[in-house]
């Protein structure tokens, strides 16, 4: 085999790109309603249905965790039968946790968007459903408006443990030592946060037409530096850990990093591509290009092929090596 074929298909590989695309979404599903909550209770003024980022979240958040789940399901080697770990739960399961979490975060996530566009929602479904249950369901969300504090502290701490149950997913594999690492859920949390950002940005923007100046796009913008340079700073900390730790763990990190084609994949794309890039045209491209279509296209695009690029690399190149 070439290397390209021995970098994606080696003896001690269990999971492959498929989970790193499941991991993606879930994560961007998770980041995109963390920034969209503080949006909407601490920078939008007015009603939050009318702000393009509030539109993208609602259309990326839901998106990300159900076609997420799809992936996952038909993925599996019996997809007919995951209706079972969806009602027979195992505590001491970490995937059985996870569906748990996402049947939770999933209602909760569906009801907060019910009350956010509750009449934009009535009036397309007028002519579509009966009336009584138009009634009802008006009714229903009428009634859950009034907790929407409560819904949004929970669906919040929803989206925080979901970024970082990602990894805590792959910490379960104890076998490699680089994915069983404390280290790899924050590094996730990060990097959902990032992901969600720059979909939010990418089409709050250019699709549902937010205005590239306007607060909360400015407030994203400047979330997104910070958020990015912390989870280089995470990166560095994940590394010099498995370094310091000596035996697998450091050969573990060294496989990664130390050459070869993850090694590169790493440099080039997660660092490189996902990271500088971005960081150095938002330091130095003029304030009025920023606005251009183009270049926030460019520049979110980029930060969304680092993060799945990131995801990738942490999977294949942790199961690179055993214990």
């Amino acid at each position: 085999m070439t290397g390209f074929e021995n970098a994606f298909q080696f003896d001690s590989l269990v999971w492959d790109w498929i989970i790193a695309v499941y991991l993606f979404l879930a994560g961007m599903s998770a980041g995109a309603v963390m920034i969209a909550l503080y949006l909407k209770r601490n920078v939008i003024q007015g009603d939050p249905a009318t702000n393009g980022i509030i539109k993208a979240m609602a259309w990326l958040a839901p998106f990300g965790i159900v076609s997420g789940l799809t992936i996952l399901i038909f993925h599996l080697t019996k997809p007919l039968e995951f209706w079972k770990i969806m009602i027979y739960y195992n505590p001491s399961s970490v995937m059985s946790m996870g569906v748990i979490l996402f049947q939770v975060y999933m209602l909760v996530l569906f009801v907060w968007i019910g009350v956010l566009f509750r009449h934009a929602i009535i009036q397309f479904c007028e002519g579509l459903l009966p009336n009584k249950l138009l009634d009802f369901v008006d009714g229903l969300l009428l009634k859950s408006g009034k907790f929407t504090n409560a819904i949004e502290l929970f669906l919040g701490f929803l989206a925080i443990v979901l970024a970082a149950y990602t990894g805590f997913l792959l910490s379960a594999l104890k076998t490699y030592p680089m994915l069983n690492n404390p280290v790899l859920p924050i590094l996730f949390l990060f990097s959902s946060l990032s992901s969600g950002a720059a979909a939010c940005l990418m089409f709050g923007i250019l699709l549902f037409k937010e205005s590239a100046s306007s607060p909360s796009v400015a407030w994203v913008h400047k979330f997104e530096r910070p958020v990015v340079m912390f989870e280089l700073f995470v990166l560095v900390t994940f590394f010099t850990g498995l370094i310091f730790s000596g035996g697998q763990n450091e050969a573990a990190a060294w496989n990664a990093i130390g050459g070869g084609f993850w090694s590169n994949w790493f440099w080039f794309g997660v660092v490189l591509i996902g990271m500088i890039l971005p960081l150095t045209l938002n330091a130095v491209t003029p304030q009025q290009t920023r606005h251009n279509s183009g270049y926030i296209l460019v520049v979110t695009t980029l930060s969304l092929v680092g993060v799945l690029m990131l995801r990738t690399f942490i999977l294949y190149a942790g199961q690179m090596t055993v214990v």
